[in-house]
């Protein structure tokens, strides 16, 4: 029996558009195929060889004549696509509604309560890229110690703050009340802490950004193996999007090499149960950019760093390696995309070049994990266990 699943997301690594993509104006996205093509061809020789180029339909990448791994690709049956309805969808929970978005900016009455709340006006209530937007308000803010309201297309209240005009608690403390109104009727999946330093032409985004997702509707995979009484070490984001249930140890990061190393340093301290992580760098600093090269050099990178991973797994332990939904930096869109994910999974009980094809559901990750961890549920998907052990 399995004793340990790694489960990695690499945060908007899709795997080409869904056949619905026309319904979120996503047609010709395929992040990780148009970012070969960009970059003139990508190289990720230890993802290659756990069967990635080998994936039915995957664009750009090298097949593998001998993959080691088991691999294929999930549509997603949710509607939606943002972190919080992928990681969920993964975990077991299904959203047949999509979350609330705001494509016009938050109604009168949402903002009025918000500012009454807070004690202060606020500025922005747009649509916005996070970057450009405190390009664009960062001296009124600094001026008038305003935070600063947007969204985007997926259901998120952001906002952003100097850390020396709102100081980090503060900040927090507003995600917090922000996070207590915007439920039921005015519902959004996340409240995102976007702090920011520096001075007017060069503010820049830190690391200190926080998350205030809702409770996932549904019981999830980090629940029914807490339950069981197995650890559920939650690296990253991970802590935030599922609000905190079912985790049982959890660390942020700074960016994806650190997400790694506290990879890395959980496989040494966790004995039985789950290491589930989300590297964000691939999303938050280049595809939101549109940034091919950036994100081409992230993946490199992570790819360089998967040996080391590989080399702690124990016998009784099981690697998958993921992603949420996409996020194409080649398309006119900063927004995610309505994406494949792609699905590798390896260990030395798992079968080697094993295609597991288009599964039906993100959720077939989450099923497949409690099946390999031998706990009983009632989590919506298909297993593919029959098909990976040996």
């Amino acid at each position: 029996m399995t004793k340990r699943v790694v489960l990695i997301v690499l945060d908007s690594v899709g795997a080409g558009e869904m056949p619905d993509a026309k319904d979120y104006k996503d047609q010709g996205s395929d992040t990780l195929g148009n970012i070969s093509k960009h970059v003139g061809g990508l190289r990720l020789p230890n993802m290659e060889k756990l069967g990635l180029g080998n994936i039915d339909g995957i664009k750009g990448i090298v097949k593998a004549e001998n993959p080691i791994g088991a691999y294929g690709k999930c549509s997603e049956l949710s509607k939606g696509k943002d972190t919080v309805t992928g990681h969920w969808e993964i975990s077991g929970c299904v959203l047949h509604t999509a979350l609330n978005t705001y494509p016009q900016g938050f109604p009168k009455e949402i903002i009025s309560e918000f500012e009454k709340r807070i004690g202060r006006k606020i500025i922005g209530n747009v649509v916005a890229s996070g970057t450009e937007i405190i390009k664009e308000m960062g001296d009124e803010h600094v001026k008038t110690g305003c935070p600063i309201i947007y969204t985007s297309a997926d259901s998120v209240f952001q906002i952003a703050a100097h850390e020396e005009v709102i100081p980090l608690d503060e900040l927090y403390r507003m995600c917090t009340i922000a996070r207590e109104m915007l439920v039921d009727d005015w519902a959004v999946g996340r409240i995102i802490a976007r702090p920011f330093v520096g001075t007017s032409g060069s503010y820049t985004r830190t690391s200190n950004r926080r998350d205030f997702a809702l409770d996932p509707f549904d019981k999830t995979i980090l629940e029914y193996i807490s339950e069981a009484g197995m650890s559920v070490a939650a690296v990253g984001k991970i802590e935030d999007i599922f609000n905190k249930k079912g985790v049982t140890d959890a660390v942020h990061t700074k960016n994806n090499m650190d997400g790694v190393d506290k990879t890395l340093d959980y496989m040494d301290s966790i004995e039985k149960g789950l290491i589930f992580t989300n590297l964000v760098d691939f999303d938050m600093q280049y595809g939101h950019r549109n940034d091919p090269e950036g994100y081409a050099k992230a993946l490199v990178d992570f790819d360089n760093r998967l040996p080391e991973i590989i080399a702690k797994l124990k016998k009784d332990d099981v690697l998958i390696i993921t992603a949420d939904h996409g996020c194409d930096p080649t398309t006119e869109s900063t927004d995610h995309s309505r994406e494949y994910i792609p699905v590798l999974v390896y260990g030395e009980e798992i079968k080697a070049n094993t295609n597991l094809g288009i599964r039906k559901s993100f959720a077939d990750i989450g099923k497949t994990t409690l099946g390999l961890l031998d706990i009983n549920n009632e989590l919506y998907g298909s297993a593919f266990l029959s098909e990976i052990q040996k």
